[in-house]
């Protein structure tokens, strides 16, 4: 135990992230002790530029540090060129069995290229597309999925096994060590997530590799949010990851939410407003439900950590607020007890209520942003 954990004042909020190595996406880090980053993909053709900025700058209004975008041809690799001039975040260019989309990407701009280097061909073709990397500064991804294990892999474990995906990767990985590259990361994801756990749970026992999580096909919008969390965020909590999608069927910038609600649920980022609310009862002195949604709504441009607490009685309302920046409790004859730092301020009423927290929530954002720019 090092002399920071021992010193800890909650012990039991401890995280201890496994020790990786550090590569750069661009102008983003990923491993070593960089933040956790959060990533999502594009769905719209990639040929269709426009939409594809479009796409890719909504996702950066919500907060992706990171945005892959599918090559699956020659056309993609010249649209991908004109997406990269517009848009802000680095992109990693998915690229499966064409070593050539793999080159044309990097001389695109690509800042990582996704790709299996023992599915693109020969040796000689696996030198190109390392050759392509290194003289454009690309990382990579070695992307397990078990899905698509190699046929002797299957024929040798039986059937899709945590075993079986971590010497996928590390097959993968030893080719592009063979050609004196280093720069990459690691993915062994599956819709089963007791399967993917194990798998990345083995691959970060056998490798100081950075290592990026995903529980793949995961399902709608609410399914999905859960099973992702339950993989993603197991893992997370032992220290393993150190940059995530959450593989949603549904728009891309609910991937990018669900991400940093993950990590700030763990502590581990804490990006926007943390809102700490009650499922509502008949307790209640106002509309909970509505109030939390309108909140989030009129919130969710803010990126500085905040926290917030609605609660909507006296029963666990003023506990809660002792813990948050703001906080909000439901009284009676419609007078609520508005906290700020965790103290009792003053009163507001279910009329004025969202309004006021709102701009209560908004001129603490400021107030953080402009202690920033002064020290």
């Amino acid at each position: 135990m090092s002399k920071s954990q021992a010193m800890s004042v909650r012990p039991y909020r401890d995280i201890t992230r496994r020790k990786s190595r550090q590569i750069r996406v661009g102008d983003v880090l990923v491993g070593g002790d960089a933040p956790i980053t959060v990533q999502s993909m594009t769905n719209t053709l990639t040929t269709d530029v426009d939409a594809t900025v479009a796409q890719v700058l909504a996702m950066e209004e919500a907060g992706a540090d990171i945005v892959r975008i599918s090559v699956p041809d020659e056309a993609s690799s010249a649209a991908l060129k004109d997406i990269i001039k517009q848009v802000n975040v680095p992109i990693v260019a998915d690229i499966h069995f064409h070593y050539k989309r793999g080159i044309e990407a990097a001389e695109a701009g690509a800042a990582c290229l996704r790709i299996n280097p023992g599915n693109i061909g020969s040796a000689a073709r696996v030198r190109e597309v390392v050759s392509a990397a290194k003289d454009h500064g690309c990382s990579m991804r070695i992307g397990v999925n078990a899905g698509s294990l190699e046929k002797d892999l299957l024929e040798k474990y039986g059937e899709p096994c945590p075993e079986a995906m971590v010497e996928s990767a590390l097959n993968h990985a030893r080719i592009l060590e063979d050609n004196d590259f280093y720069e990459f990361k690691i993915s062994v994801k599956a819709s089963d997530a007791f399967l993917g756990v194990a798998a990345y749970q083995g691959l970060a026992e056998a490798c100081d590799y950075p290592l990026h999580l995903g529980i793949t096909e995961a399902g709608g919008l609410q399914a999905g949010t859960v099973l992702s969390s339950i993989g993603i965020g197991n893992l997370l909590w032992a220290g393993i990851g150190d940059t995530l999608r959450v593989s949603l069927s549904a728009d891309p910038v609910e991937e990018v939410k669900v991400g940093y609600h993950i990590l700030k649920s763990l502590g581990l980022r804490t990006r926007g407003v943390k809102v700490v609310s009650c499922p509502s009862c008949a307790r209640q002195g106002f509309d909970v439900v509505k109030t939390v949604a309108a909140v989030e709504e009129r919130l969710q441009h803010i990126r500085t950590p905040i926290s917030l607490s609605i609660i909507g009685c006296v029963v666990n309302g003023p506990g809660e607020a002792k813990e948050t920046d703001i906080g909000l409790t439901g009284g009676g004859s419609d007078n609520h007890k508005v906290y700020v730092g965790g103290v009792p301020d003053h009163n507001t009423s279910s009329e004025e209520m969202i309004d006021h927290i709102v701009k209560l929530v908004q001129d603490k954002a400021d107030a953080i942003e402009a202690e920033k720019e002064n020290s």
